[in-house]
């Protein structure tokens, strides 16, 4: 009987005793992962960085045009008819090579005055010549006065003036009726023609008597070295110099490059563009290049190694300007302002603000707060830019972060 009450009193006791402690371990156990799980969300995992070195060198492409050696527009220096042309687009041709032929009859004709002119003025000259003599053997008689025969030998050289300007007027008309003839002023390449046969052409506007206008017949260009022609921003001026080298990428031709060599520069500033018209030169010969193709031009301009440099992922911009996360011993964030120097592409400069020995985050959040606790991870194979380093993780134990204690690249 009393052992029949101990089992009905004692038994539910016992249960409820272990329920209670089963729900209170549990309860712990569910407090102690709710931390955990809490602990872990609030560091926020992060990639670590180290500033490095910057580069010895680096590439400046800037937008450059190719212009011939030598490119002469020709223009006709005679009025008239165009009466054939003989050298098309595209046609090698040498010096003195003849291009065109123009008809000019007012030409003509007054090249035929000319001589006729030449003629009179001649005959003119040779009777005054013959006068002056016989009264020069006259002088000193009776029969003339000194004045008269003086008189003669002036009429004579007068003659003789207009008989010379007569001579020089013909060779005029001679050099115009020469220029009938439209030919190459040196070896190239025509690379335009502007007229056909029976096309009215003017004198080029290097006669003042000459009215209305010129357009010229062809351009010949001497390819077999070209100029090249591009804009240096001031910044770079002080680079230029004969020890300058470039390198020439046109865009229809991807990965094959052309080397140049520096010619001359300005020496002055465009005060429009800031910037400093520099010549460069590059080999022809094989005429691969033509006159007026765009070309990206690569300089590569030498850099301070002694600025450290950071991904541009790393800085994070707000009202105080430009800053950096720095990860203490203890993986707390501090903000650091920074000054930034030149954009080399993927990276920047960081001039100021900025130690070797410092632990950046690399790519921060925008709601990255001073003294925030962070959870250094590995990064995935490529995400961080290839010139940076990550930073070995700390070995894990219970409650702290994950890793495994050996140091990991990207």
């Amino acid at each position: 009987m009393k052992r029949r009450a101990l089992l009905m009193f004692g038994l539910p006791a016992v249960l409820a005793a272990g329920l209670v402690v089963y729900g209170v371990v549990e309860r712990e156990r569910s407090v102690a992962a709710l931390t955990r799980v809490v602990n872990e969300q609030a560091n926020i995992p992060v990639q670590i960085i180290s500033p490095q070195k910057g580069p010895s060198t680096r590439p400046l492409v800037l937008p450059g045009t190719l212009r011939a050696w030598y490119e002469a527009p020709i223009f006709a220096q005679v009025a008239g008819y165009v009466h054939n042309w003989n050298e098309d687009y595209g046609a090698t041709v040498k010096a003195g090579q003849l291009l065109a032929t123009i008809d000019a009859p007012s030409l003509d004709a007054q090249d035929a005055a000319a001589k006729a002119n030449l003629s009179v003025a001649q005959a003119n000259y040779r009777l005054a010549v013959s006068t002056a003599a016989r009264w020069q053997a006259l002088a000193g008689t009776p029969a003339v006065s000194k004045q008269e025969v003086d008189v003669q030998a002036a009429g004579a050289a007068a003659r003789k003036a207009e008989m010379e300007a007569a001579e020089q007027n013909v060779a005029r008309y001679a050099a115009l009726e020469a220029f009938k003839r439209v030919v190459a002023p040196f070896d190239g390449v025509v690379t335009a023609r502007l007229t056909d046969v029976g096309s009215y052409v003017n004198a080029a506007g290097g006669d003042v008597s000459v009215r209305g206008s010129s357009a010229e017949l062809f351009t010949v260009a001497d390819v077999h070295e070209m100029r090249v022609f591009v804009s240096v921003p001031q910044d770079y001026a002080d680079l230029l110099g004969p020890q300058t080298t470039a390198t020439l990428h046109q865009p229809s031709q991807p990965g094959k490059s052309i080397e140049a060599k520096f010619l001359t520069t300005a020496r002055a500033f465009d005060p429009s563009t800031r910037t400093a018209e520099t010549e460069l030169t590059v080999d022809n010969s094989n005429h691969a290049l033509w006159p007026g193709t765009y070309v990206d031009v690569e300089f590569h301009v030498p850099t301070d190694q002694a600025v450290l440099t950071m991904p541009e992922a790393a800085l994070i911009f707000r009202a105080d300007g430009a800053q950096v996360a720095i990860v203490d011993a203890q993986n707390r964030v501090h903000l650091r302002n920074v000054t930034l120097g030149q954009n080399l592409g993927q990276t920047v400069q960081v001039t100021s603000g900025l130690l070797p020995s410092d632990k950046l985050v690399n790519n921060p959040s925008a709601g990255l707060l001073e003294g925030q606790s962070v959870q250094p991870v590995t990064p995935a194979t490529g995400y961080a830019a290839a010139s940076q380093t990550a930073q070995p993780q700390p070995t894990p134990t219970a409650g702290s972060p994950k890793g495994d204690g050996q140091a990991h690249k990207p």
